[in-house]
């Protein structure tokens, strides 16, 4: 039987309800969604009288339907006579609709919800109309929400952390479960000239938004004692933040850089060398450390496409930078190791040297082996360390050191 039902019609206004469409129109006394008409499938001319017990029960069912007006139809029936059929309910009102929903108390709490914010952020207004449900989420915190956003506008790109915002029943870890809204909100209320629009994600928000952020740090190893960075402490292991490093006072000569930690871990020594860990962190971290422009700088990555492309980056900030162990011998020499690159880079990297750019387009044409890649951590130690040797010994200028 495929006739309308009380939970059908219930149904069909709980739709409208998921869109948002009844909060909505307590926040625009203008919309026009009542008197909605709800039109009825009931039983057809033979149903009606090969089924007239099971007609009578649903007629009174529909009739029974608590807070709708009901469209009846008359007609003559060829065998019963007249007859009288709901063909559609009306909802008049929106009590009535959320009654026959059960969303009174989700509607009143919304209507609260609405009256807070007109007296005190009366700009957010749009964005609970555009967003009734996403509010309905937010009914316990809605007030300290309220009071982040009025921090911020009455102390505009603070600088200073998160957990030094004083702001009542508010703590570092609410403003972080609710960054997502809380951005939503400080782009609508706050002027232009107080968030960083180059800054986005919620991994950004701090900075968004003038906070101080946690700093980034750069880890690297000493791998000469002659280098003396804690004094007492042989080629130590240390990670400073980006201020720090940039000026750092450090004679080195040569700075390996390397994304795979047992490399960074266990590259042997080398004169006025060091080693930086290079996963974690992007590039434009290294930037403010023009000290690495006057050292030779070595990137070890893996023998892949994506190898080649992050060298190609690097270079962007500095030119100078040599691919260490990314060459053909190195290739060739491991091929009991050799794996797979899944989604290989395609597109041309313009600062390759001539033999990397061959072996690039080797790699990314598949001209060896499709998607052919050799991983950091396959190459032999004893290969790593005549390599490394060789490197220091000659400069790229081709002198001792």
């Amino acid at each position: 039987m495929s006739w309308t039902t009380t939970a059908d019609l219930r149904a069909r206004l709980q739709r409208l309800w998921e869109r948002g469409e009844w909060l909505r129109t307590l926040t625009d006394a203008n919309a026009e969604l009542l008197p909605l008409r709800l039109p009825i499938k009931g039983p057809g001319s033979a149903e009606l009288a090969e089924r007239f017990d099971a007609v009578r029960a649903w007629i009174a069912d529909i009739a029974a339907t608590s807070h709708v007006r009901i469209e009846w139809r008359e007609f003559n029936h060829r065998i019963l006579g007249q007859q009288r059929l709901p063909q559609a309910v009306w909802i008049d009102s929106l009590d009535d609709a959320l009654a026959l929903m059960g969303k009174r108390r989700d509607a009143a709490q919304f209507q609260r919800l609405l009256d807070i914010t007109r007296s005190r952020q009366p700009k957010l207004i749009p964005w609970l109309a555009q967003q009734p449900l996403q509010a309905l989420e937010f009914v316990e915190d809605w007030e300290r929400l309220l009071a982040v956003v009025e921090w911020l506008q009455a102390h505009p790109r603070p600088g200073v952390y998160l957990r030094q915002a004083e702001i009542a029943e508010v703590d570092t870890k609410f403003i972080e479960r609710r960054r997502g809204v809380l951005s939503q909100w400080l782009d609508l209320l706050l002027p232009p000239e107080a968030i960083d629009n180059s800054r986005t994600g919620a991994t950004q928000f701090a900075a968004r938004y003038g906070f101080r952020e946690k700093p980034s740090r750069i880890r690297f190893r000493v791998l000469d004692e002659a280098l003396v960075t804690v004094p007492g402490v042989e080629r130590p292991d240390i990670a400073l933040d980006t201020y720090s490093f940039a000026r750092l006072a450090l004679p080195c000569r040569h700075v390996f850089i390397t994304e795979n930690e047992t490399n960074f871990l266990a590259l042997p020594d080398a004169p006025l060398s060091i080693v930086l860990f290079g996963a974690g962190y992007g590039w434009e971290l290294l930037e403010s450390a023009r000290w690495l422009t006057d050292c030779a700088i070595h990137y070890w990555g893996d023998i892949d496409t994506h190898g080649f492309a992050i060298l190609d980056q690097l270079r962007c900030r500095f030119p100078h930078v040599r691919s260490f162990l990314m060459d053909r011998a190195t290739l060739i020499a491991h091929e009991t190791f050799w794996g797979s690159e899944a989604d290989q880079v395609v597109r041309d990297l313009p600062r390759l040297t001539t033999q990397e750019r061959a072996l690039f387009d080797d790699l990314r044409d598949n001209r060896i082996r499709q998607g052919l890649r050799l991983e950091q951590e396959r190459i032999g130690f004893g290969w790593v360390r005549a390599a490394l040797q060789e490197r220091v010994r000659v400069s790229p200028g081709g002198s001792s050191h």
